[in-house]
């Protein structure tokens, strides 16, 4: 599916930490809020999300949080797959905040195996490698979140872009919470900024079933950059 070779797309991910999931079954990374919303459609699609993961026997990475949609998706998937099936990735400065809310500790038996990292960076770094590594059908997905999903959904778009990653990147547009955000790239391609191949590179599921058809039959650009990212 995927144009250039494996080893191109995931040699700039290989010097990160052996992850613990061995699995060749999907992998799929989560980036959502730490908040509920205002809505409870959002809590819904959280809740909706983990039940396709678990018919689909897909495995969750995500930040590691335990409130907000972070933390539902989380238990939720906890409860129908166990926690082998979800592991959390969180930097220790965030550590503290989340054991706060947890009553003291992230319990494994509620929100699957956790990783205490350094940094951000090594977070982001590790949850992607999950992905890489992941059989057919990985990728990432955006539930409703603030800056932080945002910035992690850009940063994963444009990894696939310059030929970093050949996974799909979905959005769960949620009561069209991400209608803005469909439309700017729609403005992009139209102001010269994206390429209309390169638009598909994000692509859009309306439930959760549609977000994991759209993983499992996700195309990859024709546009996207053929570069090596095997030297260090």
């Amino acid at each position: 599916m995927a144009s250039g070779t494996a080893a191109t797309q995931t040699s700039y991910l290989n010097d990160a930490t052996p992850s613990p999931n061995t699995s060749k079954g999907p992998v799929v990374c989560v980036f959502c809020g730490a908040s509920p919303g205002t809505s409870s459609a959002h809590l819904e699609a959280a809740r909706s999300l983990a039940q396709a993961f678990h018919d689909h026997n897909i495995s969750l990475v995500y930040g590691g949080g335990t409130v907000g949609l972070m933390g539902e998706v989380a238990r939720t998937l906890t409860k129908l797959s166990g926690p082998s099936a979800v592991h959390g990735i969180i930097p220790e400065a965030l550590l503290e905040l989340e054991r706060d809310k947890a009553g003291g500790k992230i319990d494994e038996k509620l929100y699957g195996r956790t990783t205490v990292v350094s940094d951000m960076h090594t977070r982001k770094h590790l949850m992607a490698k999950e992905v890489i590594k992941g059989g057919s059908g990985s990728g990432f997905v955006a539930l409703s979140g603030g800056y932080g999903t945002l910035e992690e959904l850009m940063e994963v778009i444009t990894w696939n872009q310059l030929g970093i990653h050949g996974k799909g990147v979905v959005v769960y547009n949620v009561e069209g919470y991400y209608d803005g955000l469909i439309q700017w790239v729609r403005t992009a391609v139209s102001a010269g900024f994206i390429t209309p191949s390169n638009a598909g590179i994000l692509v859009e599921g309306l439930t959760a079933e549609e977000v994991v058809k759209e993983l499992k039959e996700y195309q990859v650009s024709e546009d996207r950059f053929r570069l090596d990212w095997s030297h260090k």
